[in-house]
């Protein structure tokens, strides 16, 4: 038997692939997932009621993404591809990830040590993307929430850093590091000689694309602009460094 064929969507969480015409009927309208999303906008509402407007917007950008990448039909279509399932967590580690931290009060971050989130951020990127522990994403939607939380958790502790820390040249290097990393998981899934991840065998032709070239499709996005966030900052966070090196100097 074809192991695509055979693998079963039944417990994964966005459900099974749609097609292009059923993709647009597939919102994500669950109980559970609507109450937290209501919740979470009370919640906001209520604590940053005397925050800056900036840490207001902050939240809002937040939150309305959040419901864009797992109440639109972006939650059925990374069922069918890795390139949208990449695209994905993307948004949620380089856009999502970095709102987050803005919405946190100003004082938080500015002391952190940078290497244990950017440790604990590659882990977290690294092994959900391993073919196999990736894969058991879609077997019950326990992991499928475990690995949205835990990348979204790590890189927002990173981005924390990254954005609010007084020491500018070490989180420019944090940042470089994680966008080295990235950039080179991303490269593995251009140059992988053949299709990594089972989920996603039987389920691109629908879309034109070759299980292979999806992957490389990911990997093009994790490579590219997926990183461009990391390397914006590096070069804020360096060129801060030097003004400070040199306003010393003088």
């Amino acid at each position: 038997m074809d192991p695509a064929s055979a693998f079963s969507f039944d417990m994964s969480y966005c459900g099974s692939p749609p097609t292009l015409e059923t993709l647009w009927g597939r919102w994500n309208f669950e109980p559970a997932l609507l109450s937290v999303l209501t919740l979470t906008a009370l919640a906001g509402f209520v604590l940053l009621r005397q925050a800056g407007r900036h840490r207001q917007l902050a939240f809002a950008g937040a939150w309305l993404l959040a419901v864009i990448l797992f109440v639109s039909p972006i939650c059925a279509l990374s069922v069918a591809l890795l390139s949208v399932r990449v695209g994905h967590h993307a948004a949620l580690t380089m856009v999502l990830a970095p709102l987050l931290a803005l919405t946190l009060p100003a004082r938080w971050g500015t002391r952190m040590a940078l290497l244990p989130p950017l440790v604990l951020s590659a882990l977290a990127l690294w092994l959900w993307h391993a073919p196999d522990i990736y894969t058991s994403a879609f077997t019950h939607p326990a992991l499928y929430w475990l690995m949205q939380v835990s990348l979204l958790g790590s890189f927002t502790w990173l981005w924390l850093g990254l954005l609010r820390s007084r020491a500018a040249m070490a989180a420019g290097i944090s940042a470089l590091c994680s966008a080295i990393q990235m950039g080179l998981l991303g490269a593995l899934l251009v140059f992988a000689p053949s299709p990594l991840y089972l989920p996603h065998l039987g389920s691109t032709m629908g879309f034109g694309l070759l299980p292979l070239e999806d992957q490389q499709l990911a990997g093009l996005i994790m490579w590219v602009p997926a990183n461009l966030p990391l390397m914006a900052l590096v070069l804020w966070r360096l060129l801060n460094a030097i003004r400070t090196d040199r306003a010393v100097a003088e």
